[in-house]
């Protein structure tokens, strides 16, 4: 028998647990009170107990969930900051610089140079996007269909674009250096304005094609984002990473046993070793910073659980300071490049020396021409007024 006070205080706390948003887990079953839309929560160890039944307090919990993704977001803020402070400038402006000191000297402009500026074109793109990518840090953009859609194809092309790239420059260093298939005649500029404009027409149906057939299907879906859709993250991963890098792979190792059968002609293994070395260096940091990308989309594609699907949410809602920290890295590799190119490259860096003297020279020639005619003015000045 339970005595009338009992029952009194058992009434009291019911009606105080209705009021806090508590919950009340019985004995057999387990009974949800709160109140408004709140999602319940799970009880931490601090419970109060009454006639074998619990209740927690889910303040604490709550408090406790919003201080770890607050510090969440001051990592992701400050690794933003890191980015913008140090990673974008090199990446924007050295990616710029490629483009116009190459453009300068068209005449002196080689194939593998003509292979660079595209790629230096794709990742100015992608450092331009960045921006609003690394400030994402609370996901909510990818709340919005358009941005995100928007945000998933310029990724898309710049990533296909680039390994398209990396591919064929490979396959292209191969044909220079192992001289098949006639290279003198099939090496041409020509072929290789054809050879970027089909990269680039590839890349761009490789991202709009799928786009396009999954818009379709999703057309009545308010918040449907292109880049959620499971089809699409396995193709991204497929096309544009495992496929292409074992393609890589192979010419390289063809490109090994190249080097290793000219041994005998040092001068010769010298010149083709550095020819080979930025396009190595290339190809690995481009390894690097999508490998954490596309091992996380596959995490996500692998561990999709009924509980993500029913809320709604997808992987990087669940996990968004490693989302946002793959995507620094994926976003890192083209800010890298322009590094790399310019201190590897012995071509791009006489053809900068060369363009800092002209606009040195241009400089100064303007200030003398300026000051020359200056002083001519004014000495007719003078002679007018006398």
């Amino acid at each position: 028998m339970i005595s009338a006070d009992l029952f009194g205080t058992t009434t009291n706390l019911n009606a105080l647990a209705q009021k806090s948003k508590f919950i009340y887990f019985a004995e057999n079953h387990t009974t949800e009170i709160y109140a408004g839309p709140a999602s319940p929560v799970l009880c931490n160890s601090t419970y109060f107990e009454l006639n074998g039944s619990r209740f927690c307090n889910e303040s604490q919990t709550l408090s406790l969930v919003d201080k770890s993704e607050q510090q969440q977001y001051v990592i992701g803020l400050f690794l933003s900051c890191l980015y913008t402070i140090f990673l974008f400038p090199v990446g924007f402006v050295g990616n710029i610089l490629i483009l116009v000191v190459n453009i300068s000297f068209r005449e002196k402009m080689t194939i593998p140079d003509l292979y660079f500026i595209n790629l230096a074109a794709a990742d100015l793109i992608l450092v331009v996007d960045s921006l609003i990518e690394v400030f994402n840090l609370d996901e909510k953009y990818y709340d919005i269909t358009i941005i995100c859609t928007f945000m998933s194809l310029f990724l898309q092309i710049n990533m296909y674009s680039s390994i398209f790239f990396l591919t064929w420059m490979s396959f292209d260093r191969y044909i220079a250096l192992a001289k098949v298939m006639k290279s003198n005649l099939f090496r041409t500029m020509e072929h290789a304005r054809l050879s970027c404009g089909l990269i680039w027409l590839a890349s761009i149906s490789a991202a709009l094609v799928p786009f396009t057939a999954v818009h379709l299907q999703h057309s009545g879906e308010i918040h449907f984002c292109f880049a959620d859709v499971a089809e699409i993250q396995w193709l991204e991963i497929t096309l544009g990473f495992i496929i292409p890098f074992a393609i890589i792979g192979l010419c390289y190792s063809l490109i090994v046993r190249v080097l290793i059968s000219a041994h005998k002609h040092r001068s010769l293994r010298i010149r083709r070793q550095k020819a080979l070395r930025m396009i190595f260096v290339v190809v690995l940091v481009f390894f690097i910073c999508w490998l954490p990308e596309n091992v996380f989309i596959s995490v996500q594609l692998l561990q999709k659980t009924e509980e993500s699907s029913s809320r709604g949410q997808s992987f990087r809602h669940n996990y968004p300071l490693t989302g946002h920290i793959v995507n620094l890295a994926a976003f890192s590799n083209s800010c890298l490049n322009p590094l790399i190119y310019s201190f590897l490259g012995e071509t791009f860096r006489d053809k900068l020396k060369l363009y800092i003297e002209q606009k040195t020279k241009v400089s100064i020639l303007n200030r003398l021409c300026h000051a020359t005619l200056k002083s001519v003015i004014s000495d007719s000045t003078e002679q007018s007024e006398v």
